[in-house]
């Protein structure tokens, strides 16, 4: 293998990665803004942005009739354990209305931890590590892509290429860039 490709799968390995999305306006914020002040929220938290994918539009699930997402992918550097980075990324939700109240509604705000430095298992709080749907999704597997092509999903070992080539076909057509910066910076 060369040098620079086992260097960029180490690397890759030892990340941290929160997958975002948002399909409600929030303070008369559009879902991309709100993605933005997510971040800024998150560095002052002591969650720092490492790299940011492109944002990306993906159609709503269940309901396709609902308004379409704003998803992208973060890798981040932080102090937290992961249990303690959830509870971060639960309170910037709230913070940014996040509503709890029925699976899978539309929402001002979604933070999910993909990967935590390849880490596999249960953690304390409930935390299954990696995100236990991200292999199947193409709105996270996507805009991974972006900022982590030699991504391996840490419980099964297969590479992000392949979980993105089992995905159906429809489901990754859908799933397209959005337009727009996702920036970290105030």
């Amino acid at each position: 293998m060369p040098f620079a490709k086992s260097m960029m799968e180490n690397a890759s390995r030892q990340a941290i990665y929160i997958g975002l999305g948002a399909n409600q306006a929030y303070r008369g914020r559009a879902p991309l803004q709100t993605l933005n002040s997510a971040l800024r929220a998150l560095g002052a938290a002591g969650v720092e942005t490492r790299a940011a994918s492109r944002p990306w539009r993906s159609p709503a699930w269940p309901d396709p009739s609902d308004p379409p997402f704003v998803n992208a992918c973060i890798a981040v550097q932080t102090q937290h354990d992961p249990a303690a980075l959830m509870a971060v990324l639960h309170q910037v939700e709230a913070t940014h209305g996040r509503a709890r109240a029925v699976r899978n509604a539309p929402r001002t705000l979604d933070l999910d931890l993909i990967d935590y430095q390849g880490r596999s298992g249960r953690f304390p709080g409930g935390l299954e590590l990696p995100h236990p749907r991200a292999h199947a999704r193409a709105f996270v597997l996507l805009p991974l892509k972006d900022i982590a092509a030699h991504w391996r999903d840490p419980a099964s070992g297969a590479t992000l290429q392949s979980l993105i080539a089992a995905l159906p076909a429809a489901e990754r057509r859908a799933c397209r860039p959005a337009g727009g910066v996702l920036c970290a910076a105030a």
